[in-house]
């Protein structure tokens, strides 16, 4: 999360992948997500190279994970409730803190959905340390420490198959 010290470093090709909040109803965790563009919550949009995004999308496939290939928000926040699907309604499948952060003649993004509109995280785990001392927050704890591994695993594991 928070890669701004990347905000003012440029790229020739970047590939980024990992987790995702998902923002469509019905899409669940593990499902995995190629930007067909990003955009952030200004308004603003950064282009995704249509070559890598189609090698994303067939390196999942062979490793049997149909990809979802959409518009992916890049956030500072964490979105919940009404918000999500207010950007589900816009087109958007899923929601990083990163990805529209990175500036590269060639982009590429990987998402793989973490939580969902039907399970939620709170937003106090943009503070990992304070949410890990609330006891009302250590379900999300142990659910984040059995499926977050798992999830962004997966991400790696299709982004590696575009290594030379």
């Amino acid at each position: 999360m928070g890669l701004s010290h990347y905000d003012q470093e440029r790229f020739d090709t970047a590939i980024v992948c990992g987790v995702a909040g998902g923002l469509r109803s019905g899409v669940p965790t593990g499902t995995v997500v190629v930007a067909s563009e990003l955009a952030r919550t200004d308004g603003s949009t950064v282009a995704v190279d249509v070559s890598i995004r189609d090698r994303l999308a067939d390196a999942a496939r062979s490793l049997g994970f149909e990809p979802i290939v959409a518009p992916v928000l890049t956030s500072r926040e964490l979105l919940v409730g009404d918000e999500r699907a207010t950007w589900a309604r816009r087109g958007f499948a899923a929601v990083d803190m990163e990805s529209a952060g990175i500036r590269a003649e060639r982009l590429g993004v990987l998402r793989v959905i973490l939580d969902t509109p039907e399970r939620e995280i709170s937003s106090e785990w943009l503070h990992p340390i304070r949410a890990m001392l609330q006891p009302r927050l250590w379900s999300e704890l142990w659910w984040l420490a059995r499926h977050a591994p798992a999830c962004a695993k997966r991400a790696a594991e299709v982004a590696a198959l575009l290594s030379p």
